[in-house]
């Protein structure tokens, strides 16, 4: 099943992150694709505030995961972008987020796909410059 969204705001991804986010169930995994400034980490920070989560939400480009526990799932928000080797993965302990108790938003996941569980959410973010500079489709497919 496909859903698809348009944005023509960063307010408007921040609010499908949100909505996303809100109905997120433990031990799902999100997977979160789309070129550089298209909105990933606006996405990431509506998912979080739908989870409850207050405290400021980055893109953990450069410490690959961020945990934050203070909603009503925790959230393991990880940016695999700097990801030389899979190993690198299992140094962080990536199996005790993907399969403990909160939710997993993985961006740039296509660079880990190999050990991505069959079942995961894909959400990928788009730019269409025809319909404008702050136009993005988002696609969710379960």
């Amino acid at each position: 099943m496909t859903e698809m969204w348009e944005s023509r705001s960063a307010a408007d991804t921040f609010a499908y992150g949100k909505a996303l986010g809100e109905k997120a169930d433990s031990g799902e995994i999100y997977t979160l694709a789309g070129d550089l400034g298209v909105g990933k980490t606006v996405f990431a920070q509506g998912f979080a505030a739908g989870l409850g989560i207050a405290e400021p939400v980055n893109s953990p480009t450069f410490t690959i995961l961020h945990n934050y526990e203070e909603g009503r799932l925790p959230l393991h928000h990880f940016d695999v972008y700097r990801i030389g080797d899979v190993e690198e993965m299992e140094e962080i302990g990536y199996e005790d987020c993907f399969y403990g108790k909160g939710v997993c938003l993985i961006e740039w996941a296509d660079l880990i796909r190999e050990i991505l569980p069959e079942k995961c959410i894909r959400i990928v973010i788009e730019k269409d410059l025809t319909e404008g500079f702050d136009y993005r489709k988002i696609k969710v497919q379960r």
